[in-house]
């Protein structure tokens, strides 16, 4: 990790957040969730879920690429992904310290796809702790879907 910075995203950086977001999300979930919630995991999607929730993503630059991005809805940390090209260099853990800083003073929560174990033993090692299952809806182009997720929660308070 060279030169990172994270910024609050604009909307100059919708298409790179979108690419990021529908790359990552096929990575880590398109063989742990129903084939209908995979086949609506279209980059059209990302585009407009990514321009819906612009004004609380922020977005990881490493010497000027798109390392990665987040984002906060109240206290929950509603997306976190990592470019695959970054992943393993540290750009997640500043990422979180970033979004713990952010959420300072509040008790944190994120829903992480069962069957995820990369991406919870992440969050394990940054302190979360999993609180257990739930069903969870997420948003789709065609109206919401349930995943079983594991909740994780944080008191940063």
């Amino acid at each position: 990790m060279s030169e990172l910075e994270i910024v609050q995203a604009r909307t100059t950086d919708v298409p790179a957040i979108a690419k990021l977001w529908h790359d990552g999300w096929h990575q880590a979930h398109a063989a742990i969730v129903s084939p209908t919630l995979v086949a609506s995991r279209v980059m059209a999607e990302f585009t407009e879920r990514t321009a819906a929730h612009l004004d609380h993503t922020f977005l990881a630059r490493n010497d000027g690429q798109v390392a990665g991005f987040y984002v906060l809805e109240g206290d929950e940390l509603y997306q976190f992904y990592v470019a695959a090209g970054f992943q393993g260099q540290g750009i997640a853990a500043a990422m979180m310290a970033s979004v713990e800083n952010t959420l300072a003073g509040r008790a944190a929560w994120l829903a992480c796809s069962v069957g995820n174990d990369r991406a919870a033993r992440f969050y394990e090692k940054a302190g979360w702790v999993r609180r257990g299952e739930e069903v969870y809806q997420v948003e789709t182009a065609k109206g919401a879907q349930s995943v079983t997720i594991w909740r994780f929660e944080k008191d940063l308070r």
